[in-house]
């Protein structure tokens, strides 16, 4: 009989005519959605159904902040400077021949289909899925049984779906296209027509909470009051981090704070159709008399910023508010209604499904399941490598250099991103130590280090101060990024201590 040691709580599987049952695993993974920023906020069914009957992890990260290799390394288990898949782009391995060639056929998926696994998929996948480029609308990924991928990055309608490999198009009528809904009917379908002599692994990737923003039409007018946290680090200038935090503009404008809080609520708005795509499949799996044999888990791909250090709307940088995201898992053995404090990683999903199925994870994979950590000290890898020359709008020609992507009028033409906006950070958890150590390869091979215990918000960035006390952590960043597999599993050793320091 297997045992689960996830938050130290040991309970016996289900039973059937004394044959232990294969537990099912459900994955509801969003877009985007943030929890540093009060994400979860309006998922109030949500947050009855799963964190009540389940385990939420505050300490929840994702390696790389932006979505592809972010999702890349949720499917393979690795890291991203292991996967390959470096940004959105073909050329940076998003989907592209090397993904299909190398990653693709190593992912849970595979690894669950061979162990008897009924697999599902419906939703965003990887943002050049479906392209000519990656394989086209035809290119059915190794492992699942049911294929119902979005082609392209998230959209709400106007659309196309790769069906099992044949495309099927959507337009713009709430009833027929809405694609959080339409998500939640193949779910259904794939649900009513399993015969259950196997387990099934289903992943849902809502659009939700990605720009285009477009909620459904009964949620237009919900939060119509609500806007933009104002934590301390909303419209503070960005002085002592690396330069592309300190490009002007340095201050928000009225009208871009105006255009943040309206993507907040739309945000928002977009999530209400989450919360009733999991109450609906929780619905469906109680009336199947599976809920209490399913394994549920609810991630984003990577947070979000809104307003923070002068930055406008995006992702892709290495603070609190883009590298944490919301975890909740409920299922067969899982201590309900308690929040844990074992740091998890998205890396750290693939291992656990693998570990729920009875399978013995690969080698070389970075993550480590969930249902064998118990410690609450951890030290991981957050990476990522910068784009130039996408998204700069004609009436922010400045920026028009083939350096700078994401730079829109709306948002005072601030750029979101450079093609030397790389980095590699260490990030440490442990009984006495909550820090970030960055490391960015651009010009100035500028450093970033702060201490989260006491400035949670990271306003002051204290590597200039401590100087050569940070010895440690630039060799153990430095052998975190070329890690593999078990050499990838460190557990946080203190030998020094952090000067503290008032943050102003």
């Amino acid at each position: 009989m297997w045992e689960y040691s996830l938050l130290l709580l040991l309970m016996p599987m289900n039973l059937v005519q004394g044959k232990e049952r294969t537990p099912n695993i459900l994955v509801f993974l969003t877009d985007d959605q943030d929890v540093f920023l009060d994400g979860m906020e309006p998922l109030a069914k949500t947050k009855k159904l799963l964190a009540e009957e389940g385990t939420s992890f505050e300490n929840a990260f994702v390696t790389t902040p932006v979505c592809c290799p972010s999702r890349a390394s949720l499917l393979t288990g690795k890291y991203l400077h292991n996967t390959g898949t470096i940004n959105n782009t073909v050329e940076g391995n998003c989907g592209g021949q090397y993904w299909i060639d190398h990653m693709e056929s190593r992912t849970f998926a595979t690894a669950l289909k061979s162990a008897g696994y009924r697999t599902m998929y419906a939703g965003k996948y990887m943002n050049q899925y479906g392209t000519p480029q990656a394989g086209g609308i035809q290119q059915v990924p190794l492992g699942w049984d049911s294929w119902n991928a979005l082609k392209g990055n998230s959209r709400y309608y106007l659309y196309e779906l790769s069906v099992n490999g044949v495309p099927e198009y959507h337009g713009a009528q709430y009833e027929k296209d809405y694609l959080t809904d339409v998500i939640g009917r193949k779910a259904k379908s794939f649900l009513e027509t399993w015969n259950k002599t196997e387990p099934f692994l289903m992943v849902l990737g809502t659009p939700a909470s990605h720009a285009p923003f477009t909620p459904a039409p009964q949620y237009e007018e919900n939060f119509a009051d609500m806007v933009a946290p104002r934590i301390p680090s909303y419209d503070v200038p960005a002085g002592d981090k690396h330069w592309f935090m300190r490009m002007a503009p340095q201050n928000l404008s009225n009208s871009a704070k105006d255009a943040i809080d309206e993507v907040y609520r739309n945000r928002w708005r977009t999530l209400l159709s989450v919360d009733d795509l999991i109450s609906q499949t929780l619905a469906i799996l109680e009336d199947l008399g599976e809920l209490d044999n399913t394994f549920i888990f609810y991630m984003s791909d990577h947070g979000y910023h809104m307003g923070q250090f002068e930055l406008s709307i995006d992702k892709r940088q290495p603070y609190e508010f883009d590298i944490r995201v919301p975890l909740i898992v409920r299922g067969p053995g899982i201590e309900k209604n308690v929040t844990s404090k074992v740091p998890a990683l998205q890396i750290d999903l693939a291992p656990t499904f693998l570990d729920i199925a009875g399978l013995e994870p690969p080698e070389d994979m970075d993550g480590m399941s969930l249902l064998q950590r118990k410690e609450e000290d951890r030290k991981f890898l957050v990476e990522y490598t910068g784009e130039g020359g996408l998204g700069v709008n004609s009436l922010c020609p400045q920026w028009n250099t083939g350096d700078f992507s994401f730079c829109n009028v709306q948002f005072d033409c601030k750029c979101q991103d450079s093609k030397n906006n790389t980095y590699s950070c260490l990030r440490r958890i442990g009984s006495d130590r909550d820090s970030i150590y960055c490391k960015f390869d651009d010009d100035e091979q500028y450093e970033e280090f702060y201490d989260m215990l006491s400035d949670p918000y990271q306003l002051e960035n204290l590597a200039v101060i401590l100087g050569d006390q940070l010895e440690e952590e630039r060799i153990m960043l430095e052998n975190l990024s070329t890690c593999s597999g078990v050499s990838c599993h460190s557990k946080v050793e203190t030998e020094f201590e952090v000067p503290i320091i008032d943050v102003i």
